[in-house]
Protein backbone atom coordinates (compact mmCIF):
# COMPACT_ATOMS: atom_id res chain seq x y z
CA UNK A 1 0.00 0.00 0.00
CA UNK A 2 1.22 3.57 -0.67
CA UNK A 3 0.81 4.57 2.97
CA UNK A 4 2.80 1.56 4.15
CA UNK A 5 5.58 2.45 1.73
CA UNK A 6 5.84 5.98 3.15
CA UNK A 7 6.01 4.74 6.73
CA UNK A 8 8.55 2.09 5.79
CA UNK A 9 10.82 4.68 4.21
CA UNK A 10 10.57 7.00 7.22
CA UNK A 11 11.67 4.14 9.50
CA UNK A 12 14.82 3.46 7.52
CA UNK A 13 18.13 4.70 8.99
CA UNK A 14 18.79 8.14 7.61
CA UNK A 15 22.27 7.47 6.16
CA UNK A 16 20.79 4.45 4.23
CA UNK A 17 17.80 6.32 2.85
CA UNK A 18 18.21 8.19 -0.44
CA UNK A 19 16.32 11.43 -0.77
CA UNK A 20 15.32 12.46 -4.27
CA UNK A 21 13.67 15.53 -5.58
CA UNK A 22 11.80 16.62 -8.68
CA UNK A 23 12.33 20.03 -10.20
CA UNK A 24 9.41 22.37 -9.52
CA UNK A 25 7.66 24.08 -12.44
CA UNK A 26 9.33 27.06 -14.01
CA UNK A 27 6.82 29.61 -12.62
CA UNK A 28 7.93 28.69 -9.09
CA UNK A 29 11.67 29.01 -9.68
CA UNK A 30 11.79 32.39 -7.98
CA UNK A 31 10.68 30.85 -4.66
CA UNK A 32 13.17 30.89 -1.74
CA UNK A 33 12.95 27.09 -1.71
CA UNK A 34 15.02 27.02 -4.90
CA UNK A 35 18.10 27.96 -2.83
CA UNK A 36 17.80 24.72 -0.90
CA UNK A 37 17.00 22.57 -3.96
CA UNK A 38 19.41 23.97 -6.54
CA UNK A 39 21.97 21.16 -6.09
CA UNK A 40 19.50 18.30 -6.35
CA UNK A 41 16.96 19.17 -9.05
CA UNK A 42 15.74 16.37 -11.35
CA UNK A 43 13.77 16.20 -14.57
CA UNK A 44 10.27 17.66 -14.55
CA UNK A 45 7.30 15.60 -15.59
CA UNK A 46 3.64 15.49 -14.63
CA UNK A 47 2.50 13.87 -11.39
CA UNK A 48 0.26 10.85 -11.80
CA UNK A 49 -2.90 10.48 -9.62
CA UNK A 50 -1.38 7.60 -7.60
CA UNK A 51 1.69 9.74 -6.89
CA UNK A 52 -0.50 12.62 -5.70
CA UNK A 53 -2.25 10.28 -3.24
CA UNK A 54 1.15 9.15 -1.95
CA UNK A 55 2.29 12.74 -1.54
CA UNK A 56 -0.83 13.53 0.49
CA UNK A 57 -0.05 10.70 2.89
CA UNK A 58 3.59 11.78 3.12
CA UNK A 59 2.56 15.36 3.84
CA UNK A 60 0.40 14.12 6.70
CA UNK A 61 3.37 12.25 8.19
CA UNK A 62 5.53 15.29 7.61
CA UNK A 63 3.24 17.43 9.76
CA UNK A 64 3.56 14.92 12.57
CA UNK A 65 7.34 15.29 12.36
CA UNK A 66 6.92 19.06 12.60
CA UNK A 67 5.30 18.51 16.01
CA UNK A 68 8.23 16.39 17.15
CA UNK A 69 6.51 13.01 16.60
CA UNK A 70 8.72 10.30 15.19
CA UNK A 71 12.02 12.12 15.61
CA UNK A 72 13.44 9.08 17.31
CA UNK A 73 12.88 7.25 14.02
CA UNK A 74 14.84 9.93 12.21
CA UNK A 75 17.58 9.66 14.86
CA UNK A 76 17.42 13.44 15.30
CA UNK A 77 19.20 13.94 11.98
CA UNK A 78 17.64 16.35 9.55
CA UNK A 79 18.42 18.18 6.35
CA UNK A 80 19.36 21.81 6.01
CA UNK A 81 16.74 24.07 7.67
CA UNK A 82 13.78 25.01 5.51
CA UNK A 83 12.67 28.54 4.82
CA UNK A 84 9.55 29.73 6.63
CA UNK A 85 7.97 30.28 3.24
CA UNK A 86 8.38 26.60 2.39
CA UNK A 87 6.83 25.45 5.68
CA UNK A 88 3.91 27.81 5.17
CA UNK A 89 3.32 26.50 1.65
CA UNK A 90 3.47 22.87 2.83
CA UNK A 91 0.88 23.48 5.51
CA UNK A 92 -1.46 25.71 3.47
CA UNK A 93 -2.68 23.00 1.12
CA UNK A 94 -1.86 19.39 0.42
CA UNK A 95 -2.25 19.81 -3.34
CA UNK A 96 -0.23 23.03 -3.61
CA UNK A 97 2.53 22.43 -6.14
CA UNK A 98 5.25 24.41 -4.29
CA UNK A 99 4.95 21.92 -1.44
CA UNK A 100 6.01 19.02 -3.64
CA UNK A 101 9.72 19.71 -3.46
CA UNK A 102 9.52 20.39 0.27
CA UNK A 103 7.69 17.15 1.04
CA UNK A 104 9.97 15.12 -1.19
CA UNK A 105 13.13 16.57 0.30
CA UNK A 106 12.03 15.84 3.86
CA UNK A 107 10.19 12.54 3.37
CA UNK A 108 12.51 10.93 0.82
CA UNK A 109 10.27 9.83 -2.06
CA UNK A 110 12.02 8.08 -4.96
CA UNK A 111 12.74 9.94 -8.22
CA UNK A 112 15.53 10.07 -10.77
CA UNK A 113 18.14 12.04 -8.83
CA UNK A 114 18.94 11.85 -5.18
CA UNK A 115 20.92 13.41 -2.33
CA UNK A 116 21.75 12.01 1.09
CA UNK A 117 20.95 13.59 4.42
CA UNK A 118 24.09 14.70 6.22
CA UNK A 119 24.00 15.32 9.97
CA UNK A 120 25.08 18.83 10.92
CA UNK A 121 27.51 18.53 13.82
CA UNK A 122 29.10 21.68 15.20
CA UNK A 123 32.66 21.35 16.44
CA UNK A 124 33.29 22.91 19.84
CA UNK A 125 36.67 23.92 21.21
CA UNK A 126 36.76 24.28 24.99
CA UNK A 127 39.08 26.99 26.35
CA UNK A 128 41.67 26.24 28.98
CA UNK A 129 40.34 27.07 32.47
CA UNK A 130 42.86 28.48 34.90
CA UNK A 131 42.29 28.55 38.68
CA UNK A 132 41.84 32.33 38.49
CA UNK A 133 39.11 31.98 35.86
CA UNK A 134 37.44 29.20 37.84
CA UNK A 135 37.42 31.37 40.94
CA UNK A 136 35.89 34.29 39.04
CA UNK A 137 33.20 32.09 37.55
CA UNK A 138 32.41 30.53 40.93
CA UNK A 139 32.02 33.99 42.40
CA UNK A 140 29.58 34.96 39.67
CA UNK A 141 27.36 31.93 40.03
CA UNK A 142 27.54 31.50 43.82
CA UNK A 143 24.31 32.76 45.42
CA UNK A 144 24.38 35.79 47.67
CA UNK A 145 23.91 35.05 51.40
CA UNK A 146 20.16 35.68 51.62
CA UNK A 147 19.62 33.55 48.50
CA UNK A 148 21.92 30.69 49.51
CA UNK A 149 19.89 27.63 50.60
CA UNK A 150 22.99 25.84 51.93
CA UNK A 151 24.42 28.74 53.94
CA UNK A 152 23.28 27.68 57.40
CA UNK A 153 24.67 24.19 56.99
CA UNK A 154 28.26 25.45 56.54
CA UNK A 155 30.97 25.67 59.18
CA UNK A 156 33.51 28.49 59.38
CA UNK A 157 35.96 26.79 57.05
CA UNK A 158 33.24 26.23 54.46
CA UNK A 159 32.01 29.84 54.77
CA UNK A 160 35.54 31.08 54.14
CA UNK A 161 35.76 28.89 51.04
CA UNK A 162 32.29 30.02 49.92
CA UNK A 163 33.33 33.66 49.96
CA UNK A 164 37.00 33.20 49.02
CA UNK A 165 36.66 35.13 45.76
CA UNK A 166 35.25 38.16 47.63
CA UNK A 167 38.07 38.00 50.17
CA UNK A 168 40.59 37.97 47.31
CA UNK A 169 39.50 41.41 46.04
CA UNK A 170 41.60 44.49 46.68
CA UNK A 171 41.00 46.18 50.06
CA UNK A 172 39.07 49.42 50.42
CA UNK A 173 38.74 52.23 52.94
CA UNK A 174 35.67 53.13 55.01
CA UNK A 175 34.85 56.11 52.78
CA UNK A 176 35.15 53.98 49.63
CA UNK A 177 32.74 51.44 51.13
CA UNK A 178 30.25 54.17 51.99
CA UNK A 179 30.49 55.50 48.44
CA UNK A 180 30.04 52.04 46.91
CA UNK A 181 26.97 51.44 49.06
CA UNK A 182 25.36 54.72 47.98
CA UNK A 183 26.27 54.28 44.32
CA UNK A 184 24.86 50.75 44.30
CA UNK A 185 21.53 52.16 45.44
CA UNK A 186 21.67 54.78 42.69
CA UNK A 187 22.26 51.95 40.23
CA UNK A 188 19.04 50.31 41.37
CA UNK A 189 20.13 47.96 44.18
CA UNK A 190 17.82 48.64 47.17
CA UNK A 191 19.57 49.36 50.45
CA UNK A 192 17.12 46.99 52.11
CA UNK A 193 18.44 44.18 49.92
CA UNK A 194 22.06 44.96 50.78
CA UNK A 195 21.14 44.85 54.47
CA UNK A 196 19.34 41.52 54.00
CA UNK A 197 22.44 39.87 52.53
CA UNK A 198 24.69 41.36 55.22
CA UNK A 199 22.45 40.15 58.04
CA UNK A 200 22.14 36.67 56.56
CA UNK A 201 25.94 36.42 56.31
CA UNK A 202 26.36 37.49 59.94
CA UNK A 203 23.74 34.99 61.12
CA UNK A 204 25.44 32.13 59.27
CA UNK A 205 28.79 33.05 60.86
CA UNK A 206 27.25 33.28 64.35
CA UNK A 207 25.65 29.85 63.96
CA UNK A 208 28.91 28.36 62.69
CA UNK A 209 31.04 29.69 65.55
CA UNK A 210 28.38 28.73 68.11
CA UNK A 211 28.35 25.15 66.85
CA UNK A 212 32.14 25.06 66.74
CA UNK A 213 32.29 26.10 70.42
CA UNK A 214 29.35 23.88 71.48
CA UNK A 215 27.21 26.91 72.36
CA UNK A 216 24.44 26.72 69.78
CA UNK A 217 21.95 25.26 72.27
CA UNK A 218 23.27 27.08 75.38
CA UNK A 219 21.29 30.17 76.28
CA UNK A 220 20.16 33.08 74.12
CA UNK A 221 22.18 35.01 71.57
CA UNK A 222 22.63 38.63 72.66
CA UNK A 223 22.88 41.11 69.77
CA UNK A 224 23.79 44.70 70.72
CA UNK A 225 22.74 47.05 67.92
CA UNK A 226 23.43 50.72 67.35
CA UNK A 227 20.88 53.11 65.79
CA UNK A 228 22.41 53.07 62.27
CA UNK A 229 22.63 50.57 59.43
CA UNK A 230 25.20 48.50 61.31
CA UNK A 231 22.47 47.88 63.87
CA UNK A 232 20.09 47.13 60.98
CA UNK A 233 22.42 44.31 59.89
CA UNK A 234 22.13 42.99 63.44
CA UNK A 235 18.31 43.08 63.29
CA UNK A 236 18.35 41.01 60.09
CA UNK A 237 20.81 38.56 61.64
CA UNK A 238 18.47 38.12 64.60
CA UNK A 239 15.61 37.18 62.29
CA UNK A 240 17.68 34.56 60.46
CA UNK A 241 19.03 33.10 63.70
CA UNK A 242 15.51 32.79 65.08
CA UNK A 243 14.41 30.97 61.95
CA UNK A 244 17.37 28.62 62.43
CA UNK A 245 16.02 27.72 65.88
CA UNK A 246 17.91 30.01 68.25
CA UNK A 247 16.54 32.18 71.06
CA UNK A 248 17.66 35.76 70.41
CA UNK A 249 17.69 38.93 72.51
CA UNK A 250 18.11 42.07 70.39
CA UNK A 251 19.03 45.31 72.13
CA UNK A 252 18.63 48.71 70.47
CA UNK A 253 21.33 50.81 72.16
CA UNK A 254 20.16 54.35 71.57
CA UNK A 255 18.65 57.29 73.36
CA UNK A 256 15.93 57.32 70.67
CA UNK A 257 13.12 54.76 70.67
CA UNK A 258 13.57 53.95 66.97
CA UNK A 259 16.65 53.40 64.76
CA UNK A 260 18.00 56.37 62.83
CA UNK A 261 17.63 55.01 59.25
CA UNK A 262 14.61 53.82 57.31
CA UNK A 263 16.06 50.39 56.45
CA UNK A 264 17.12 49.72 60.03
CA UNK A 265 13.72 50.84 61.35
CA UNK A 266 11.91 48.51 58.97
CA UNK A 267 13.94 45.51 60.13
CA UNK A 268 13.59 46.48 63.80
CA UNK A 269 9.81 46.52 63.45
CA UNK A 270 9.78 43.17 61.62
CA UNK A 271 11.24 41.51 64.71
CA UNK A 272 8.00 42.15 66.57
CA UNK A 273 6.49 39.24 64.60
CA UNK A 274 9.26 36.78 65.51
CA UNK A 275 8.27 34.61 68.53
CA UNK A 276 11.89 33.59 69.24
CA UNK A 277 13.16 37.18 69.32
CA UNK A 278 12.97 39.49 72.35
CA UNK A 279 13.28 43.19 71.50
CA UNK A 280 14.86 45.41 74.15
CA UNK A 281 15.42 49.16 74.07
CA UNK A 282 18.33 50.25 76.27
CA UNK A 283 18.85 54.00 76.46
CA UNK A 284 20.88 54.22 79.68
CA UNK A 285 24.00 52.64 81.14
CA UNK A 286 21.96 51.14 84.00
CA UNK A 287 19.67 49.27 81.63
CA UNK A 288 22.67 47.82 79.81
CA UNK A 289 24.39 46.67 82.99
CA UNK A 290 21.32 44.59 83.84
CA UNK A 291 21.82 42.71 80.58
CA UNK A 292 25.34 41.67 81.53
CA UNK A 293 24.03 39.27 84.21
CA UNK A 294 24.33 35.60 83.23
CA UNK A 295 25.79 36.60 79.88
CA UNK A 296 28.40 33.85 80.12
CA UNK A 297 25.72 31.30 79.13
CA UNK A 298 25.06 32.85 75.71
CA UNK A 299 26.76 34.24 72.63
CA UNK A 300 27.43 37.87 71.77
CA UNK A 301 27.16 39.92 68.58
CA UNK A 302 28.58 43.44 68.30
CA UNK A 303 26.50 45.44 65.81
CA UNK A 304 26.95 48.80 67.51
CA UNK A 305 29.07 50.98 65.21
CA UNK A 306 30.23 49.94 61.76
CA UNK A 307 32.55 52.68 60.52
CA UNK A 308 34.61 53.33 63.62
CA UNK A 309 34.75 56.51 65.67
CA UNK A 310 37.29 59.08 66.74
CA UNK A 311 37.81 59.89 70.39
CA UNK A 312 36.33 58.20 73.42
CA UNK A 313 32.93 56.60 73.22
CA UNK A 314 29.95 58.07 75.04
CA UNK A 315 27.03 56.36 76.72
CA UNK A 316 25.01 54.36 76.03
CA UNK A 317 27.43 52.95 73.41
CA UNK A 318 30.33 53.05 75.85
CA UNK A 319 28.56 50.84 78.39
CA UNK A 320 27.42 48.50 75.62
CA UNK A 321 31.07 47.96 74.63
CA UNK A 322 31.89 47.22 78.28
CA UNK A 323 29.13 44.58 78.27
CA UNK A 324 30.72 42.98 75.20
CA UNK A 325 34.14 43.00 76.85
CA UNK A 326 32.71 41.37 79.99
CA UNK A 327 31.15 38.67 77.85
CA UNK A 328 34.43 37.94 76.09
CA UNK A 329 36.22 37.79 79.44
CA UNK A 330 33.70 35.10 80.38
CA UNK A 331 34.78 33.10 77.29
CA UNK A 332 31.69 34.05 75.29
CA UNK A 333 32.55 34.09 71.54
CA UNK A 334 32.05 37.56 70.07
CA UNK A 335 31.16 38.21 66.43
CA UNK A 336 31.58 41.77 65.12
CA UNK A 337 29.52 43.17 62.24
CA UNK A 338 31.66 44.90 59.59
CA UNK A 339 34.27 45.99 62.19
CA UNK A 340 34.70 45.72 65.94
CA UNK A 341 33.14 48.80 67.51
CA UNK A 342 35.69 51.63 67.89
CA UNK A 343 38.14 50.19 65.34
CA UNK A 344 38.58 52.51 62.34
CA UNK A 345 37.97 50.61 59.10
CA UNK A 346 40.51 52.69 57.18
CA UNK A 347 43.47 52.93 59.56
CA UNK A 348 42.79 50.18 62.07
CA UNK A 349 43.33 52.66 64.93
CA UNK A 350 41.16 51.99 68.00
CA UNK A 351 39.20 54.40 70.17
CA UNK A 352 38.49 53.75 73.84
CA UNK A 353 37.02 51.43 74.93
CA UNK A 354 37.23 49.04 71.97
CA UNK A 355 35.67 45.67 71.21
CA UNK A 356 37.98 42.70 70.72
CA UNK A 357 36.17 40.11 68.60
CA UNK A 358 36.78 36.45 67.91
CA UNK A 359 35.32 36.77 64.41
CA UNK A 360 34.51 39.76 62.21
CA UNK A 361 32.21 39.61 59.21
CA UNK A 362 32.91 42.48 56.84
CA UNK A 363 31.25 43.06 53.48
CA UNK A 364 31.87 43.47 49.75
CA UNK A 365 35.67 43.79 49.90
CA UNK A 366 38.41 43.53 52.55
CA UNK A 367 38.95 46.69 54.59
CA UNK A 368 42.36 48.32 54.91
CA UNK A 369 41.95 48.90 58.65
CA UNK A 370 41.41 45.22 59.38
CA UNK A 371 44.63 44.33 57.56
CA UNK A 372 46.83 46.46 59.80
CA UNK A 373 48.54 44.91 62.81
CA UNK A 374 46.27 46.67 65.31
CA UNK A 375 43.07 46.16 63.31
CA UNK A 376 43.76 42.45 62.81
CA UNK A 377 44.39 41.99 66.54
CA UNK A 378 40.95 43.40 67.39
CA UNK A 379 39.07 41.75 64.51
CA UNK A 380 40.17 38.16 65.11
CA UNK A 381 39.32 35.92 62.18
CA UNK A 382 37.79 37.83 59.27
CA UNK A 383 35.20 36.70 56.74
CA UNK A 384 34.45 38.90 53.70
CA UNK A 385 30.89 38.30 52.52
CA UNK A 386 29.37 39.47 49.22
CA UNK A 387 26.18 41.51 49.60
CA UNK A 388 25.30 42.32 45.98
CA UNK A 389 27.14 45.61 45.36
CA UNK A 390 27.94 45.66 41.62
CA UNK A 391 31.50 46.29 40.45
CA UNK A 392 30.36 49.49 38.75
CA UNK A 393 29.64 50.96 42.18
CA UNK A 394 33.24 50.70 43.37
CA UNK A 395 35.10 53.97 43.69
CA UNK A 396 38.49 52.47 44.48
Amino acid sequence: MPGDLAVERLQQRVPDRLVEQRRVPAHHRDEPARRERRACAGEHHAIRPDEMQRLREIASLDRLCDRGIGRDVLEREQAEPLWRHELAEARRGRDAQPAVGVVQQRAGTVHERSIRFTPRIASITLPDVTPQVASAVADQIAPLPADDPELFGLDLRALRARWAATAALSPMSASAMTGADLKAQKLGVPGQRLMEHAGAAVAAAVKAIAEQTDRWTRGPILILCGPGNNGGDGFVAARYLAKAGAEVAVVLVSSAAQPATADATRNWNRLDREPRVSRIHASTALELKVLSKDIERGRGVDALLGTGVQGELRDPIRTAVEVVLAARKAKVPIVAVDTPTAVDLTSGDPSSPVVRADLTVTFHRPKTGLLTKQGAAFAGKVLVAPIGIPKEADRG
